[in-house]
């Protein structure tokens, strides 16, 4: 879809000058961009290969020179990723899933579709499901009994949807996304060596055999509007009340989410991260790629960790976190930078004792 240097400026509430009309068909790297690309140039580091492509117009920063640059029309942003979203939303054509139902879909009766669903082939929509109006739902996705999805979902091939489960607005899930599977959940007739070691932190007074039992989940999954799921994320059904995660909520690639966990709103977990079950996370919470969270704690308000720390214990609102185990940011800094001077520490203290030795044997002499 065709757009002008203006409708562009319109969309991201942005300042705009030269001419307004010329055509934009994509947006490209500076080097890279046509005479209908619109490069994206919002930092001075980008502005110098503006000359190596052949734009026309660019996204710059305020206070750029665009006349200098070559250029025709110029759109000015203030804040770039942010204008990165305004953008790449207006020239993001969506996946291609063809309005109404396809034949090959298999809807059981008592499901409800809401006006203007587009549902793709070898889709499976169970019984008394409810799926709500604008629906895109691509290819073999599964959406199980009972379960209720909001208005203007957008739901991408091999997702699956577990029976019961409750969603808001909006909601996206990527590729193989799954919500509402069976939690993690096993016991043995007697203590395990699991509670054992959780007890004695370490002290074991036997290996025995040991067999699991399956404890079955009959809670559900429960998700607020505007959330978004990542390729192969996954949220396990509660054991008996349900897992939920608040409305704005993020969530990347790969992310285990496991039973009765209480996500708050606004939150943001990158590719990799793990929460085992039973844990409450507050609002507006950032955990980086790779973090662990401990299972039966609490998260507060806005903390943020950073990549790979592993959060065993309750962390106060605010927190900013970093390491194995988790500890202040700030504490954990220098500590590495404590590390990385050992060495030299070491050899100065062989030769401190070495001189304290002279030392001793010289005054012994005497």
């Amino acid at each position: 879809m065709a757009h002008t240097v203006e409708t562009i400026a319109k969309a991201l509430a942005a300042r705009a000058e030269g001419d307004l009309s010329l055509p934009i068909d994509a947006a490209a790297e500076p080097a890279a961009a046509g005479p209908r690309d619109l490069a994206l140039a919002m930092a001075p580091k980008y502005v110098e290969s503006i000359s190596q492509g052949h734009a026309q117009a660019a996204l710059l920063h305020e206070g750029a020179d665009w006349k200098a640059l070559g250029l025709k029309a110029a759109i000015f942003v203030e804040r770039p990723r942010l204008a990165m979203a305004g953008l790449s939303r207006a020239f993001d054509p969506g996946p291609d899933i063809a309005p109404g139902i396809h034949p090959s879909a298999v809807i059981d009766p008592s499901a409800e579709i809401g006006a203007n669903a587009a549902i793709g082939p070898f889709v499976y929509i169970g019984k008394g499901a409810k799926i709500g109006p604008n629906a895109r739902i691509a290819s073999h996705v599964s959406i199980m009994e009972g379960a209720r999805i909001g208005s203007d979902a957008l739901i991408m091939n091999g997702v699956r949807i577990g029976a019961r489960v409750v969603i808001g607005d909006r909601f996206i899930a990527n590729p193989g996304a799954s919500v509402g599977g069976d939690g993690f959940s096993f016991v043995t007739p007697e203590k395990s060596g699991i509670e054992e070691i959780r007890e004695t932190l370490g002290h074991r007074e036997a290996i025995r055999e040991q067999h699991w039992t399956r404890i079955h989940s009959l809670g559900t999954v429960e998700i607020g509007n505007d959330v978004e799921l990542g390729a192969n994320a996954t949220i396990d059904r509660g054991t008996v009340r349900a897992t939920r995660v608040g409305s704005g909520t993020k969530i990347d690639n790969l992310v285990m989410i496991g039973h009765n966990v209480q996500v708050g709103e606004d939150c943001l977990f990158c590719s990799q991260v793990g929460v085992a079950g039973s844990t409450r996370i507050g609002n507006r919470v950032t955990l980086a790629g790779q973090v662990g969270v401990n299972d039966n704690i609490f998260i507060g308000d806005d903390v943020i960790a950073g990549g790979a720390t592993k959060i065993f214990t309750n962390a106060p609102a605010g927190s900013v976190l970093l390491g194995y185990p988790a500890i202040k940011m700030e504490n954990h800094v220098t500590a590495w930078k404590n590390i990385r001077r050992l060495t030299r520490l070491f050899a100065q203290v062989a030769e401190l004792r070495e001189t304290v030795a002279k030392l001793t044997e010289k005054g012994g002499k005497s």
